[in-house]
């Protein structure tokens, strides 16, 4: 593993820090008028999900871990647990459905997602940025409704309501950005 300064820590980070391993998730680099610059940094626990700020200066050296990523294809859901395939070797893996967070309505039937793990555990899972969705229901088109950034509510076919504009129609198929959760295009 690599031992890294405290101003080198990025969001995306994964460090081993007070006996745990936790990813950066906020990292902001503050210059007080009086004193060293230090990175202020929300840290989120890869195994159970509790938060924690601390502060690092550029002195401190804390230790980056590398997280081996796998490709696992989703094959279904048993009592909150998600089971995945390792697209290589076969073998199969349980991961908890709360892993994945509000992006767990995204995950379909035989979607390949990245899980990533530390030696033999896995701890974290990330579905594709862009997932194909069809609007079950939204308000129908208005002609002459053309203003640039008017959107409308959409309900799509996995339950989560995203914003559309106003030409795209009930039973269409839209691109959603699973990270910003929102419209990107036509499918």
């Amino acid at each position: 593993m690599a031992k890294i300064n405290g101003n080198e820590i990025r969001p995306g980070n994964v460090l081993e820090h007070n006996n745990g391993l936790w990813a950066a998730v906020k990292v902001d680099h503050v210059k007080p008028g009086k004193g060293g610059a230090f990175a202020q940094v929300e840290l989120r626990n890869l195994r159970n999900g509790s938060k924690l700020n601390e502060r690092f200066r550029s002195a401190d050296k804390v230790e980056r871990v590398r997280l081996e990523q796998k490709d696992q294809q989703f094959l279904y859901e048993s009592s909150g647990m998600l089971v995945f395939m390792d697209t290589e070797t076969y073998e199969q893996i349980e991961l908890p459905a709360e892993l994945l967070g509000d992006r767990r309505p995204f995950l379909q039937d035989g979607m390949t997602i990245v899980v990533e793990f530390y030696d033999d555990e896995a701890l974290n899972a990330t579905v594709p940025q862009k997932v194909t969705c069809v609007v079950v229901e939204t308000e129908p088109v208005v002609k002459g409704q053309t203003a640039a950034n008017s959107f409308k509510p959409a309900i799509l076919d996995n339950g989560v309501k995203v914003m559309v504009p106003p030409f795209v129609g009930q039973d269409e198929a839209i691109v959603v950005n699973t990270e910003s959760m929102e419209y990107s295009e036509r499918a």
